[in-house]
């Protein structure tokens, strides 16, 4: 299979922040049962979930990803479900939920600092985030992990270009990149359609917004089963370009 350009090993990887170096939907969906429960009296949580995520994605254009749109996102679906009737109380619930969210403690996953202790120094580390700007840095911040990255980028949006200019900006060609994340739509597709490798670590829990196909076959895309397991990955596909190299 092709690794990496010839005679060119890795330079850089990228680490996707939400459930990939903490935890994060799993507040969200606490989050959400506690909303659907404060609306019981005017719909099933059924239906309340089906119109908070359709206000989700309609306002994701408007306020990006993060605890704030989502808190706003509950109050005109709130409205919605109450038709119009929705009492100031139940609006005041909401926004201590929101609030609540974002004083939350970060819980960093299993063998998160051990893996990127051991890869700092050897790798261009670059830590790769979409959201809130604010509140990325205050999760970043309360997590202990920013002294071992080179690089911090808080973008509104993962897409192709967005990784090209990211690692193109690092001096270094996509080929010589690699993306590690827990979502196939945001960290790890558009990451591989720009010439970087793709390593996708599932969680258990997974925003809706993020499903997409796994790019199965493809000789840049790699599954592990948690963070641990990167550094065996990535000594596999060194010795491979090392191999390769000594050939020439």
């Amino acid at each position: 299979m092709t690794v990496f350009s010839r005679g060119k090993g890795l330079s850089v990887i990228g680490f996707d922040a939400d459930d990939t170096l903490w935890q994060n939907e799993y507040f969200f969906r606490l989050t959400e049962e506690r909303f659907a429960a404060l609306l019981s009296d005017y719909a099933d949580s059924g239906h309340i979930t089906e119109k908070l995520l359709a206000a989700e994605r309609r306002n994701l254009q408007y306020y990006g990803y993060g605890i704030k749109g989502f808190t706003l996102s509950m109050i005109e679906t709130a409205v919605e479900v109450t038709e119009d009737r929705v009492p100031a109380a139940l609006l005041h619930d909401i926004l201590r939920a929101g609030r609540e969210m974002l004083r939350h403690p970060i819980e960093t996953l299993p063998h998160v600092r051990e893996t990127l202790t051991e890869l700092s120094g050897r790798y261009r580390l670059v830590l790769i985030s979409k959201g809130d700007l604010f509140d990325q840095e205050r999760k970043l911040a309360q997590s202990g992990l920013g002294e071992l990255f080179d690089d911090i980028q808080i973008v509104s949006e993962k897409t192709t270009a967005t990784y090209a200019r990211i690692f193109n900006h690092a001096g270094l060609t996509p080929g010589a990149s690699m993306m590690v994340g827990n979502s196939l739509k945001s960290d790890i597709i558009p990451a591989i359609e720009a010439g970087s490798h793709g390593v996708y670590i599932p969680h258990d829990l997974t925003w809706v917004h993020e499903h997409a196909e796994a790019p199965d076959g493809h000789s840049r895309f790699h599954t592990l089963a948690h963070l641990g397991e990167l550094p065996a990955l990535i000594d596999r596909l060194e010795g491979i370009i090392r191999g390769r190299t000594s050939q020439v």
